[in-house]
């Protein structure tokens, strides 16, 4: 197979957003790698699947070594699986904070390190965070501290990678997303969550895609934290 065409990686990509990210990427002409604990197979010649532990260093570097084995590099990495846990602050248990920091920080520093490794034999690539716009915005009635700590702080690794490899080629931006229609939200709950935004709805799944494609085709962007939450980040 010919190394000329780009290749893009999606973790959490068996449901929701990274799933269809990974579709967005396929119709641009993308080969795709895409990684969750509980993907299933593909006759797609173009798309590989890598079932695992994303917090995972060894779930990490199997990732990076089907994409290089089956199509030869790495273009684009899509950092998307996550998981938010609401519950009031001295609730939290032990339990709740491993799975936490493990897939949303451990899941981004073992993979982005290796797919960064890759993108500097090219100098050239692209790391998209997905964050929450939580993070700048907290709601009342919507505890949020451990989404906080760990959707920040890629936030906060967005910018630092950025300035870091910006004279080597690679660039680093991020989605900060407000409530998306996605099967983690049960439709019964859509009214209340689309009332927690300024523009009275919530966001469709097409709207972080779209948005990520965007990220994806413009060059001179880098370092930014991209809001797609209906003005939350604004104010009310």
């Amino acid at each position: 197979m010919s190394n000329s065409q780009k290749v893009v990686i999606v973790t959490g990509a068996s449901q929701g957003i990274g799933a269809e990210t990974v579709k967005a990427f396929r119709k641009q002409g993308y080969s795709a790698v895409a990684t969750a604990r509980s993907i299933q197979p593909s006759d797609d010649p173009h798309l590989a699947t890598v079932a695992g532990d994303i917090g995972d260093p060894a779930t990490a570097r199997r990732v990076i070594d089907e994409a290089i084995k089956r199509f030869g590099r790495v273009d684009t990495l899509v950092n998307n699986a996550g998981i938010f846990i609401a519950k009031p602050f001295t609730q939290y248990t032990a339990e709740d904070f491993a799975a936490i920091t493990n897939v949303n920080l451990a899941g981004y520093f073992y993979i982005t390190q290796l797919a960064v490794a890759e993108m500097e034999k090219h100098s050239s690539g692209h790391v998209v965070n997905i964050t929450t716009t939580l993070v700048d915005h907290a709601v009342d009635g919507v505890p949020s501290v451990l989404a906080s700590l760990t959707k920040g702080g890629l936030a906060a690794a967005t910018r630092s990678l950025a300035i870091e490899y910006a004279k080597r080629g690679i660039r680093a931006n991020a989605i900060s997303p407000g409530i998306i229609k996605s099967p983690m939200h049960p439709e019964e709950t859509h009214a209340a969550l689309g009332a927690l935004h300024p523009m009275g709805h919530m966001g469709e799944m097409s709207d972080i895609v779209n948005a990520i494609l965007y990220l994806d085709s413009a060059p001179f962007v880098t370092g930014e934290i991209l809001h797609v939450d209906g003005g939350q980040s604004a104010g009310h």
